[in-house]
């Protein structure tokens, strides 16, 4: 909505919504906390790379 900071329809605001990693309490392993997706993306382009890496000197 234009000049709102909240949707009519919606209702939700910038921030709202359920805590992130232990304190919500749908929380069970930890493996889609955003420190685990940043940590795999990290490991996939560190792969990428090498990859690339060794295409080049072959």
């Amino acid at each position: 909505m234009k000049g709102r900071t909240r949707c009519r329809m919606h209702g939700g605001t910038k921030g709202s919504g359920a805590p992130k990693g232990r304190a919500n309490g749908n929380y069970q392993h930890g493996h889609f906390t955003c420190e685990a997706i940043q940590g795999r993306l990290a490991v996939r382009k560190l792969i990428r790379q090498a990859k690339s890496t060794l295409a080049r000197l072959t």
